[in-house]
């Protein structure tokens, strides 16, 4: 379908947090791109893929006090990091200055794009205050620009280039120098090599130049900032790597340069010196610590890249806790986005009578119908129900306005919108991307935030993925009259084995992929204890991510050595800055999904799913409760993913990544069209393509201690196939077989011992 033939999308909106408590408030901010009022009411959703052969859009209206109608307005979302230092220290210390020097080591990303500030205290739009920045082409650049309400010389102004681009990815030492007596200027920059051959290539540049004396330099109220101007919203953000920026309240030597570059300020500068910013402290928060007398301390805005290489990284190091002085370097950039910042159009607290479940608010605006996902859970430390599903928030964070169908590739195709919110993606970049896209700079985006519409969390017009496709789960249970409580990722990972203990079984979502330390230390401890857990998907318990301690709603993956990936973390930035944790795949940090729930990430293919054939474990005497009933014949050949129940992206039983050597295989995949290629981190070298044994998806059970155990069923398709024929399927069979028996109090026997 052609983005033309999409319907027009006029509204959308998000809510803080996502989840909550009966008591707990939930904020919807909304954002109307077309004129005209917009209706608001409660639903509970319990399916969402209403692709033709999927349950459909299934909705019901649930009374709630925000449900009115209110006026549509526009609420712009404004990206781009920087660091701003706007105490009034700060602005009542630096608008004494009559000269300056501004240094720092910047490695850029995207030279030659736009005027891009490196820092100062600059206005673009106004052109008035000054600051260190890259011209339209690239060079290095220096610009004062005087208040045109200042005296008798309003309005001065002067703008000198070292008309030499820099290079993109190369560090260099840039300076400029104000003498306010003298009305002499002076520019810098000097290339870091990055060998033998790059030194006949890498020159030193400077412009000296005599300007107006007496310039007023801080004529007007503002703050200093770092990476972008200081407008509102802030304007000409800088795209790359700082390190080590300075100011001085006078022009300096060369000499008095190289000796502040050190990582303190000299003695013989004392008098100078008015900031000096280190960015290798407080890596995992959001403050930019001066470590000079006059404390002109700042915060970072929209979540810039900590914890990464400085100019002076040798590699011999690649924890950032272990090397600080090789990590004094913020990566900015001009799409960077923590925090839409909308306000609330309404609030909604949750009420002590409303069942745990799937919520949205749904919004009606002219002809387009938008729908804000969030979740009710029960009191905390009660059940309601003797099953929980643990909704994979944090994969959804993480795939959050994914824009990888969006673009032609081999994987996915030509790359046109076939959904409504995808076309909405298409045309409005503001709202930011997933942990799957790069930034405007090509490196990869390792921060994602629920703070901001996300257009692919929305149950309809959307392809089955994530949570459309997870509704299935409700959709199927509420059809055997099954009750659940709904817990979530973010309530895992601060209340840990506590969330899951009140539950019997635990049942996931069809692809859980991202987990935190937090995260898989609360379910490994359940399964410990006695509980159940049901594995319903693929590709699960694979990427280890990081939550910030300070800012909510926000998580951090580093793709780190190896892993089925999008981009790749840069060499020596693959410690999480949020916590300090080593990235990559939680099978590369000695836990293997393998060890946790059976199986692990197998191989992927997104055209034909395939079907499942009964194995020997089925007829094992620990397991027959799962085949109960059960005709012989293909499980799964039907479904809404492709055609079938083993699909997308699945998993295999190896012991050798960590499997219980008592786990049993009760049904395999794996017939599987030449798309579905097994996962590059099984291979020690590049392979031709073969009939490759490991190209399978397999359904496991075992015993786990104190009657507790785990089901798997190793696809994320798996899902989609439980509504066909009216939930009177195999599939749907035998996942019911196994939630009755994990809710029967009755433990699971041990293994025999062999």
């Amino acid at each position: 379908m052609s983005q033309d033939q999409l319907r027009h999308k006029s509204i959308t909106g998000y809510c803080d947090p996502i989840s909550a408590r009966p008591g707990q408030r939930l904020d919807f901010k909304v954002c109307c791109y077309e004129g005209g009022a917009y209706e608001a009411d409660l639903v509970r959703v319990t399916g969402g893929d209403d692709r033709p052969d999927g349950v459909g859009l299934l909705e019901a209206v649930v009374e709630a006090p925000f449900a009115q109608s209110y006026d549509g307005r526009f609420q712009a979302i404004d990206r781009g990091s920087y660091g701003t230092i706007d105490s009034q220290t700060a602005k009542t210390t630096l608008a004494s200055m009559h000269s300056f020097t501004l240094q720092a080591m910047i490695c850029p990303t995207l030279p030659g794009v736009r005027r891009q500030v490196i820092m100062g205290r600059w206005q673009d739009a106004a052109s008035a205050g000054f600051a260190l920045l890259l011209d339209e082409a690239g060079a290095l650049t220096l610009a004062i620009g005087e208040d045109n309400a200042i005296g008798e010389d309003a309005g001065r102004q002067v703008l000198i280039s070292t008309a030499t681009p820099l290079r993109r990815w190369q560090w260099a030492f840039v300076a400029a120098c104000y003498d306010g007596a003298t009305g002499r200027v002076r520019l810098i920059q000097r290339p870091l090599a990055t060998g033998p051959g790059d030194q006949v290539v890498s020159a030193i540049t400077e412009k000296s130049d005599t300007v107006a004396q007496g310039l007023a330099l801080g004529s007007i109220e503002m703050p200093f900032r770092i990476a972008a101007d200081c407008g509102t919203p802030a304007a000409a953000c800088f795209n790359g790597k700082i390190d080590r920026p300075r100011l001085a309240n006078r022009a300096l030597s060369d000499g008095e340069m190289a000796a502040l570059s050190g990582p303190d300020v000299p003695v013989t500068l004392i008098d100078s010196v008015m900031g000096c910013w280190d960015f290798a402290a407080d890596i995992s928060a959001t403050r930019v610590t001066d470590l000079f007398r006059h404390g002109l301390h700042g915060q970072v805005v929209n979540l810039p890249t900590r914890g990464v290489t400085g100019h002076n990284w040798d590699g011999r190091e690649h924890n950032w806790r272990h090397a600080l002085d090789q990590y004094g370097a913020i990566h900015f950039h001009q799409d960077d986005l923590y925090d839409a910042g909308w306000e609330t159009d309404f609030s909604y607290t949750i009420p002590d009578d409303l069942p745990s479940g799937v919520y949205a608010a749904r919004l009606h605006h002219g002809s387009d119908v938008d729908r804000i996902t969030f979740f009710v859970l029960p009191p905390k430390g009660e059940a309601t129900s003797g099953v929980a599903w643990l909704v994979p928030t944090a994969s959804y964070m993480a795939y959050a306005n994914t824009r990888q169908r969006l673009q032609p590739n081999l994987i996915f195709g030509a790359g046109h919108p076939e959904w409504v919110n995808d076309g909405f993606l298409a045309e409005h970049e503001e709202v930011g991307g997933s942990l799957y896209d790069s930034h405007d700079d090509r490196s990869g985006i390792h921060y994602s935030s629920r703070l901001r519409p996300v257009m692919n969390m929305k149950p309809g017009d959307n392809r089955p993925w994530g949570l459309p496709a997870d509704l299935n789960i409700l959709a199927w249970l509420e059809h055997i009259d099954q009750s659940v409580d709904i817990i979530t990722d973010e309530e895992l990972h601060a209340e840990g084995a506590s969330l899951l203990q009140p539950y019997r079984c635990v049942m996931t979502g069809s692809h859980p992929e991202y987990h935190s330390t937090a995260m898989l230390d609360g379910i490994e401890r359940y399964l410990s204890q006695g509980g159940r857990l049901m594995y319903l998907g693929g590709n699960g318990f694979y990427w280890r991510i990081a939550f910030h301690e300070e800012l909510e709603g926000v998580i951090e993956v580093r793709r780190a050595e190896d892993g089925t990936r999008a981009w790749m973390s840069p060499v020596g930035e693959y410690y999480h800055a949020f916590n300090g944790e080593y990235g990559g795949l939680w099978r590369r940090v000695g836990r293997p999904p393998n060890q946790l729930v059976g199986i692990g990430f197998a191989a992927q293919g997104f055209e034909d799913s395939g079907h499942y054939e009964r194995q020997a474990g089925a007829d094992d005497p620990r397991a027959a409760f799962a085949f109960a009933g059960v005709k012989a014949g293909p499980i799964g050949d039907f479904g809404s993913i492709g055609n079938g129940a083993a699909g997308e992206e699945i998993d295999r039983w190896d012991t050798r990544d960590g499997t219980p050597v008592h786990a049993l295989v009760l049904a395999r995949a794996d017939e599987f069209g030449d798309d579905m290629l097994r996962t590059k981190e099984d291979f020690l070298s590049t392979m031709p393509h073969f009939n490759d044994p490991n190209v399978r998806a397999d359904m496991v059970f075992f015993e786990c201690p104190r009657g507790g155990g785990v089901f798997a069923t190793g696809s994320i398709a798996w899902i989609s196939s439980l509504a066909h024929n009216g939930y009177d399927n195999n599939v749907a069979q035998i996942t019911g077989n196994v939630l009755a028996r994990f809710l029967d109090p009755a433990p699971l026997p041990p293994p025999p011992h062999s």
